[in-house]
Formats: C-alpha cells, sequence, structure tokens
C-alpha cells in the first residue's frame, strides 16, 4: 500500500512542477514576444483557455501535494473535480491537435513550451486520471456544475472582444467570421465536452469493474 501512495505521490509532485513551469514558461515568453504593451499583454495571457485550463490542472496538483485550506482549494478536492479538470484538458489538447496546430508553427522553446501545454500535460493528466478514478469522480451532477467554467470563459472573452476587437483563437472571432458562426461553434465544442465527459465515465466505470473483480 505504502508503494502505491508513494507513486501517487511522486505523480502528483511531478503534474505540480510539470504544470507551473509550463504556464511560468509560456508567460515569459509572451512578455518577450509581445506586440502589445505589458498591461494588454497580460490580460491577453489569460484569455487563453488554454492557459486557463493548465493552470487548473496545476492548481489541482497544488491542492494535492498541499494541505492547503479555504473553498477555493477544497473545488479541486470535490467530488467530479479529477474527471472535470481531466475532460478540459484533453479538450485543450484535442482542439490543438486537430485545429490550432496548422495555424502556426512555433520554434526553439516556445515549441517545446506548446508541446508541453497542448500534448504532454493532457496526456500526463489522462494518465493518472486512469490511474486514480474511483466513482465519487464519476458522478455526473458533481461533473456537470464545472459547465459553468468554459460557459464564463466565452461570455467574458467573447463580452472583452466586442470592445477590444481582440479573441484568443480564430473559431471563436467575431469580427472575421460573424456572430452566427461563433454560436455554432461555441455550441459545437460544449457537446464534445460533454461527449467527453461521456466517454471518461464510461471508461472509468469499466476500470472501477476490472479492479472490483479482481478483488
Amino acid at each position: 500500500m505504502s508503494k502505491s501512495v508513494s507513486a501517487k505521490k511522486i505523480f502528483e509532485i511531478t503534474g505540480f512542477f510539470l504544470g507551473w513551469i509550463s504556464v511560468g514558461s509560456q508567460f515569459i515568453l509572451m512578455i518577450q514576444n509581445r506586440q502589445a504593451d505589458i498591461s494588454e499583454t497580460i490580460i491577453r495571457f489569460f484569455s487563453f483557455f488554454t492557459i486557463l485550463t493548465n493552470i487548473l490542472v496545476a492548481l489541482f496538483f497544488t491542492a494535492k501535494i498541499d494541505n492547503l485550506k479555504g473553498f477555493f482549494f477544497n473545488l479541486f478536492r470535490s467530488k467530479g473535480s479529477l474527471t472535470a479538470v481531466t475532460t478540459f484538458i484533453l479538450i485543450v489538447g484535442l482542439v490543438y491537435q486537430f485545429i490550432l496546430r496548422k495555424t502556426w508553427h512555433p520554434t526553439g522553446l516556445q515549441m517545446i513550451v506548446d508541446e508541453l501545454l497542448h500534448t504532454l500535460i493532457p496526456l500526463f493528466m489522462l494518465g493518472y486520471w486512469l490511474l486514480n478514478v474511483q466513482k465519487e469522480n464519476l458522478q455526473m451532477k458533481s461533473i456537470f456544475k464545472w459547465l459553468l467554467y468554459p460557459v464564463v470563459y466565452l461570455i467574458l472573452v467573447m463580452t472583452r472582444g466586442y470592445f477590444s476587437h481582440y479573441y484568443p483563437y480564430p473559431f471563436i472571432n467575431r469580427d472575421q467570421i460573424g456572430v452566427e458562426k461563433v454560436l455554432v461553434n461555441s455550441l459545437f465544442i460544449l457537446i464534445f465536452t460533454i461527449f467527453v465527459f461521456l466517454i471518461l465515465k464510461f471508461i472509468g466505470n469499466y476500470i472501477i469493474n476490472l479492479k472490483t473483480k479482481k478483488l
């Protein structure tokens, strides 16, 4: 048992450092290569769903390795949080691989950080989920509460974009593709998110049943 706990803790500490180093590195790179003043660049940095979701992953592992108190950190220990965070970071990875990867070709350190944020961390989180999923992580009522996160994100980004004319992603760029197309794209991503939720629930139940049979 102690070996199992120790391995889990190592996984969580690795996720902690991987998450914060990747987000921090991207922040430094964006400041260094900024195309606007620093305050605007910082706002733009936090307008990316990729950044916010990788921060969620980093906070999730922070809550796991430390006994920080308060509602915010308790949120990452609540039922459904593991599956919800895993789903969102998988969405980040999948959207990047199939939609955004072809839109630009980073080099050097930016390429490494890009792969960390969009490929390695999503796979790392999925691996952690596969090893640690339990029935309490698969309660749909608890998981669906987390859908407020992408909905609120979209509202805030679209509201600011209306006034600033800056949109972090081409598929929600109202100025270029119009409101109707943005709504269709947003609805598709929301449906796809729910679909990933359901896929994880199916896989999770299968894993739990296998473990039960072995016992």
